[in-house]
């Protein structure tokens, strides 16, 4: 099967990979909500990092010490403290709410991390990506509906895992420019796990032994799912690769209803769906952008 994958065009191995990543997200999600039901999340997270670390293992045995070779340990350092922070928000909220809202409202990742690019970063952003951010956050709204019911504390938790995930997303741009997404993953890793160690130790419980091969799996799929999404993006033109994201929409909506028997209504579908509209119409436009300013290219950003 292996064999036959690497003799599809880069483009197809990048819309497959893609597949492989909303299932994998999808099913990690899913795992740290039935996980969170019988532990605290913050202690979830701290092994989904900690056996996502030890799932990288054939990395350092094919490469070696190769994938920590940086010159910017404190930018991973900085990017893991935020994703430890987005990571123990949405794995709290997870538990909170039903699956399709929590998928929907994760949407908006990009969006803050166009934003932030634009705050940050100085990135010079025009009346079409404007428009297209007020549309997704209107999409946000769409979903929350504040002022008609009370927003939950899980819906903001993801809210506020997107923005902090949108601020690593920014990071990683930066360290983009001079390090290999296996270097990103690995020290993601490195960092993680340390720092969720430590608020799980103030709600510790000890796991039941089966508890040990529910961490191997949500680490697995959690690290096959960062590695798959680096490699699909690397391979295929985000045009071909981030439609296919909102495939998470869907399996999150049959999980929900076979496993927890959760009824997605239209608000999140239709939320949903104008959120991951925007912001994937961000990313193809940021896309063009970096094609345009290429020797010979004349730029095309409005």
């Amino acid at each position: 099967m292996l064999a036959r994958f690497q003799t599809l065009p880069p483009a197809a191995q990048g819309m497959c990979l893609m597949i492989v990543t909303t299932l994998c997200f999808t099913t990690m999600q899913t795992l740290v909500r039935l996980m969170g039901e019988a532990l605290p999340p913050f202690e979830v997270a701290f092994f989904r990092n900690l056996f996502g670390l030890l799932a990288l293992t054939p990395i350092f045995l094919r490469h070696g010490i190769a994938p920590l070779r940086t010159r910017r340990l404190p930018l991973h350092a900085l990017k893991g403290a935020v994703q430890a922070g987005g990571m123990l928000a949405f794995f709290t909220g997870v538990t909170m709410i039903p699956l399709a809202e929590v998928t929907a409202l994760s949407f908006s990742a990009p969006l803050f991390g166009s934003l932030l690019a634009v705050i940050l970063l100085g990135e010079v952003i025009r009346a079409r990506r404007i428009s297209a951010l007020v549309a997704g956050f209107a999409g946000v709204l769409l979903v929350l509906r504040p002022g008609f019911e009370e927003v939950s504390a899980g819906a903001m938790l993801i809210v506020a895992s997107s923005l902090t995930w949108g601020l690593a997303i920014t990071i990683i741009k930066v360290l983009a420019k001079t390090e290999s997404s296996v270097t990103q993953t690995v020290y993601m890793g490195l960092f993680l796990t340390p720092i969720t160690l430590v608020p799980a130790l103030f709600v510790w419980e000890w796991p039941e032994p089966e508890h040990y091969l529910w961490f191997t799996a949500i680490g697995i799929v959690g690290s096959v799912g960062h590695i798959a999404f680096a490699q699909a993006v690397k391979l295929a033109d985000s045009t071909a690769v981030l439609p296919l994201d909102f495939l998470r929409l869907i399996w999150a909506s049959l999980v929900g209803f076979f496993l927890f028997a959760e009824v997605p209504d239209a608000r999140s579908w239709l939320g949903g769906a104008v959120i991951f509209a925007s912001a994937t119409y961000i990313a193809f436009r940021e896309s063009r952008l970096a094609r345009s300013k290429r020797p010979g290219a004349a730029s095309t950003d409005t």
